[in-house]
């Protein structure tokens, strides 16, 4: 059974940071591409980053480039989403995925694997 967990979500306000953790069991995670998603109220789930599996290149939302830092632990199965200078706009439920091998890391018609979200609200 794959689960992935998020976990670091929470209240802050306008040009804070927090740190998002995903924990991931059931899979070989070094194998996979990863992902973050957000999902704010009464809007389609978009991507946010992605890193590769192993040579660890990124790509970001043009909304988040600059503030956010998408990195990865192998060893310790864990994902993570460094996130500076938080706006109200950020506010959403973030999830982690893991991902197919090929295509655009940014689209969740590639996810293979959901977490299960962590909520993120930045006050204005």
């Amino acid at each position: 059974l794959v689960q992935m967990v998020e976990s670091g979500g929470g209240l802050v306000q306008a040009g804070g940071s927090l740190r998002l953790s995903c924990t991931a069991s059931g899979l070989t995670f070094s194998n996979y591409r990863l992902g973050w998603f957000r999902q704010a109220p009464g809007k389609e789930r978009e991507g946010v980053s992605c890193i590769s599996a192993r040579v660890l290149s990124t790509a970001y939302a043009d909304s988040v480039k600059g503030r956010f830092t998408i990195s990865r632990d192998n060893a310790k199965n864990t994902l993570y989403l460094q996130m500076n200078s938080l706006k109200p706009e950020d506010t959403a439920t973030y999830y982690c995925a893991a991902l197919s091998p090929i295509g655009n890391c940014l689209s969740q018609a590639l996810v293979s694997y959901w977490g299960q979200g962590t909520q993120v609200t930045v006050s204005s």
